[in-house]
């Protein structure tokens, strides 16, 4: 009897210890058809030890190892036994492989290790198909994705893109999860995949791509911003839809297909003709739906031109009343009245009529006179017209200015003044027709001048006339009580001082030469008294000769005077 394992139950029996604990992994092995598998214990054995290793699989005995060692001969070439640790290393796997194996290491002197494991062999994934029912679809219809491949333990796993699928309430995954049904929108589109496993290879098929059909929806008329374009414009509508495929678009006017085909309505030269509810309609040929957009208004207007500011009254008079109209080719939306640079409102004595287009005074004044601008627009442009209103009134407050007396062979102005647009001026004197102007002006004057002035004016716009009148009286020159004027005073003045001028020199010439020769031939007196004497008389002529000499004239006393004061 064998010893040596009979001491190894005994052993084992008093030590109670788990039987082959940590001598083989507790995980599944997992290997490919053909492949090979390393069965690896977790010991070392010594080299110079007596020991048996013994391998089984299932209850079959592959190898063993002691003193006489035995190999099964369908293992015989596949399997390699490492004494230093008791591993085992299984080549060309087929799946009858599969299944338990267990080992058992007895050292002497130590317990025996035992351990099992399984092995499952698996042919790799190959062959990965996906096929889809349709991948022309439209929303809201229902494709089945299916999947097949080769080999065994497969797994299945359906990829959009890179995204796993999973199932929801529009997504169905059967037969393992080989199937993919799924009620698809929009952006089901894919790419989808199928992507096969088993414990040993992964593989995925090639790609699915869906086109899914939808709509037209979300029909967009894009039209420029103004709502208003001019005559002879250039506009470009712009059609968008969400739609696969793109749409087929077409154009309505006022609800009338037009000719005209595509995303963009170029309309070049627009004229108002041309004016209305713009719309367009997809088409989808897939889904055989059409979708129309809301309707997009155009106005086309003409420019305004020509315009102006007239008058059908018959004369702008003060007190009357008078119009301004305002006209202008085109369209015409607004009209706005200015005097200068002040908007007018209409007030009791001003009114706007037919759409503003008519200015209406009912009794004009002085004040409405002035430059008046009509400004009339439209939304693409506008034009002013000007007039400038001339407002006739008077005569009134007619008046003479001038002197009521003049001298004769003088000069004489007279001027007359009213308030009056336009003025003309007729002067009559003592009844006569005189002059046509405002102003008269004669010199030298004389005594028929003299009279009744009436200065006439008359108003040919307001067919008024008034009239002012002027006394005039021509004098002469006036003159003095000897019947001499003053001027002729001034020159016998003149003349008088200039004559005794020159007797007052040619008297004191005389007398001084004669005193002078008295003295060389007489001798000086010797008494006083007769000395006195002859001063005396001499100073006496000499004194009288000196006052005549001194006489003045005052012409505006009319009388002379001398020096001394006395009055001649």
């Amino acid at each position: 009897m064998d010893v040596l394992p009979l001491l190894c139950a005994v052993a084992v029996a008093f030590t109670g210890l788990t039987r082959g604990a940590g001598v083989l992994p507790d995980a599944l092995l997992n290997a490919a058809v053909g492949e090979t598998v390393m069965f690896t214990t977790t010991v070392t054995l010594p080299e110079t030890s007596l020991l048996t290793v013994r391998w089984k699989f299932g209850d079959k005995e592959i190898i063993y190892f002691s003193l006489n060692n035995f190999t099964s001969p369908e293992y015989e070439g596949r399997i390699t036994l490492f004494i230093s640790t008791g591993s085992l290393e299984l080549r060309s796997l087929t799946h009858n492989d599969s299944g338990e194996y267990s080992v058992s290491i007895a050292i002497i002197g130590e317990l025996p290790k035992e351990g099992t494991t399984r092995l499952s062999v698996h042919e790799l994934v190959s062959d990965v198909m996906a096929n889809a029912s349709s991948t022309d679809l439209e929303e809201d219809s229902s494709v089945r994705l299916s999947c097949s491949s080769s080999g065994s333990s497969l797994s299945f796993l359906w990829l959009n893109s890179s995204s796993e699928v999973t199932a929801s309430d529009r997504v169905q995954l059967t037969d393992g999860g080989s199937t993919l049904t799924i009620n698809v929108t929009r952006y089901d589109q894919g790419p989808f995949s199928c992507r096969v496993s088993n414990p040993v290879s992964t593989a995925t098929s090639s790609q699915i791509q869906l086109s899914i059909s939808y709509g037209p929806e979300n029909i967009n008329l894009i039209s420029p911003s103004p709502e208003y374009y001019a005559e002879g414009s250039d506009i470009i509508l712009s059609c968008s839809a969400d739609s696969r495929p793109a749409p087929h678009f077409t154009w309505l006017l006022n609800g009338d297909l037009q000719k005209d085909t595509g995303a963009d309505l170029r309309l070049m030269n627009i004229q108002m003709s041309q004016s209305g509810n713009y719309s367009c309609r997809a088409f989808n040929s897939k889904t055989l739906i059409r979708e129309t957009s809301p309707p997009s208004v155009v106005s086309v207007l003409k420019k305004i031109t020509g315009a102006s500011i007239t008058s059908k009254t018959n004369g702008s008079i003060e007190g009357n009343s008078f119009n301004l109209s305002c006209d202008a080719a085109g369209f015409v939306f607004k009209r706005e009245w200015r005097k200068g640079d002040v908007v007018l409102t209409p007030d009791d004595n001003m009114q706007l009529y037919d759409k503003d287009r008519v200015l209406s005074f009912n009794s004009l004044s002085k004040d409405d006179a002035g430059d008046y601008v009509c400004n009339v627009s439209n939304p693409v442009n506008h034009v002013e017209a000007k007039y400038k209103v001339f407002v006739f009134y008077g005569p009134e407050h007619v008046k003479i200015h001038g002197p009521s007396e003049i001298y004769l062979n003088g000069t004489l102005k007279l001027i007359c003044s009213a308030e009056s647009e336009p003025a003309a001026y007729t002067w009559t004197l003592n009844g006569t027709k005189i002059h046509n102007s405002s102003v008269i002006f004669k010199t030298n004057t004389n005594y028929s001048l003299s009279g009744n002035y009436i200065c006439e004016v008359m108003n040919h716009m307001t067919g008024k006339t008034s009239s002012a009148a002027h006394l005039l009286s021509v004098k002469a020159q006036p003159i003095t009580p000897q019947g001499i004027s003053d001027g002729h005073i001034a020159g016998i003045v003149i003349a008088v001082l200039v004559v005794f001028g020159g007797l007052c020199g040619g008297y004191y010439v005389y007398h001084t030469k004669k005193q002078r020769h008295k003295l060389s031939v007489r001798t000086p007196p010797t008494g006083t008294g007769a000395e006195g004497q002859d001063n005396k008389a001499y100073a006496g002529t000499q004194v009288k000769g000196v006052e005549l000499c001194r006489y003045q004239y005052f012409p505006e006393k009319r009388w002379w005077k001398s020096a001394a004061g006395v009055a001649e």
